[in-house]
């Protein structure tokens, strides 16, 4: 492989040829050679957009000269544009805990870019770098890819989950099954119930979600090193916010404390917590769907998921429910970040949390993973999966804890008696009833009817 030599403040090291970083990069490949994993590609687009911001505002401030700032933000803008963006950005994941690597890389990659184009030398550190520090820019573009993944994949793929759960309701609330406490048989509910109970749950999620936004699109740029601000202009914070929202369309703030953005991250941790309450929820509604799904003669069979590829590769015939099992490994997935984010975030250690590469993996990971298995939930098993009445009807015939209706009018003691019974001889429960009390069949019928039973009251 042709190289070229390219030097630094440690001296002269060769990088490849047509690689548009330089020295600094090129000693991170070498250090890190541990996961073979970059950072995700959300992390790297969020912080060209921040490189873009500065300049705009340092050019603004009168701190870099405009040909220059309008260079660099050229080189971000055809960055952006390409599909091969990554092979620009090869530092690993596991690398320096501040980030410095990465945000080199950027500094490197935009300055050979920009020298290029502009025809002016535009260094990585004085000029595309200006007014920054790794220790603010990082945190910051942890922020800024969290909050614009979170308000382009993750919110409107739980809306989308969501309103699909809703619709799917509405066709099925003429449905009564048993319901089931402990796993064991209970009292009947409507499937819309059931479903809208899953809808409820993802809407809780959203608010909450939401909820971090605000905390979110606050930044610590303009911190620089560790919260004081120097060498950055006084009024760059306020600049470098202005900017970033004309480029995003979110709207961005400078933090309140801006240490507190630099030495913790307290809201990475936050939002990830809240990523895994969401994790829970479709955990549940995945394992719900497979113990529906169970069967198709052994188990509940209550409704039937789209058929989408064979179960098995040596029992014939055999379907499984792939969408909620991937649903589930999902959920596992984000809630293992999420352990992750907690010891990363216990990492802030006086002026600066040293684990900031690892956050911006897990939480970005997290978002991405839920963003798309969310619309998968909902096109693949939510939307196609079909009611198996005959089960439903069959189950509820033969359910003994009907007689709980009978509570107010015959004691609990009687109702016991009369449910054991029907368990004990393999009954229905209506029958047992009309042996065993003074009520009438046709007063029993109306008692006892599940769909009654499943609006509630006395």
């Amino acid at each position: 492989m042709a190289t070229r030599i390219e030097r630094d403040s440690m001296g002269e090291l060769e990088v490849a040829e047509q690689a548009l970083y330089a020295a600094q990069t090129q000693r991170a490949i070498n250090n890190f050679p541990v996961s073979g994993r970059p950072m995700p590609e959300p992390f790297i687009r969020a912080l060209l957009l921040a490189k873009k911001a500065a300049a705009q505002a340092n050019a603004r401030l009168d701190l870099l000269d405009a040909t220059m700032g309008a260079a660099i933000g050229e080189a971000v803008d055809h960055l952006l544009a390409q599909d091969n963006l990554m092979q620009h950005f090869p530092v690993d994941v596991f690398q320096t805990g501040s980030g410095t690597s990465s945000n080199m890389n950027a500094n490197e990659v935009l300055a050979t870019l920009a020298s290029r184009n502009s025809g002016e030398t535009i260094s990585p550190n004085d000029h595309v770098n200006y007014g920054q520090s790794s220790n603010d820019i990082i945190p910051s573009t942890i922020h800024i890819s969290a909050a614009l993944e979170l308000n382009e994949r993750v919110l409107p793929a739980l809306a989308y989950l969501s309103d699909a759960i809703k619709a799917k309701a509405e066709t099925v609330k003429d449905q009564v099954k048993t319901g089931r406490t402990h796993l064991m048989d209970a009292m009947p509910v409507r499937l819309d119930q059931s479903l809208l109970s899953w809808a409820s749950q993802i809407d809780q999620n959203i608010e909450a979600l939401k909820n971090t936004q605000p905390m979110l699109q606050s930044l610590a740029q303009g911190g620089t090193a560790v919260g004081t601000g120097i060498n950055a202009h006084p009024e760059f914070a306020e600049n470098f916010n202005q900017q970033l929202t004309e480029l995003t369309g979110l709207r961005f703030t400078p933090a309140a404390n801006l240490f507190t953005h630099i030495g913790t991250q307290d809201v990475a941790v936050s939002v990830s917590g809240q990523l895994k309450m969401t994790a829970v929820s479709l955990m549940k509604i995945a394992n719900d769907l497979r113990w529906m799904n169970s069967g198709p003669l052994a188990g509940l069979s209550e409704i039937e998921l789209e058929a989408l590829q064979p179960g098995s590769s040596i029992m014939p015939g055999k379907v499984n429910p792939v969408i909620p099992e991937a649903t589930a490994m999902v959920a596992a997935q984000v809630m293992g970040n999420d352990t992750t984010i907690t010891v990363a975030g216990q990492s802030g250690n006086f002026e600066l949390n040293v684990m900031l590469p690892l956050v911006a993996r897990n939480l970005l990971e997290s978002m991405t993973l839920i963003g798309n298995v969310s619309r998968l939930l909902a096109d693949k098993a939510i939307a196609t999966f079909t009611v198996n009445e005959s089960s439903l009807k069959q189950a509820l015939s033969r359910n003994p804890i009907l007689v709980t209706a009978l509570n107010p009018i015959i004691g609990y003691l009687k109702a016991a008696e009369i449910a054991k019974l029907a368990y004990k001889e393999g009954r229905p429960v209506i029958d047992v009833a009309v042996e065993n009390t003074d009520l009438s069949r046709e007063e029993l019928e109306r008692l006892l009817d599940p769909a009654k039973l499943t609006l509630g009251g006395l």
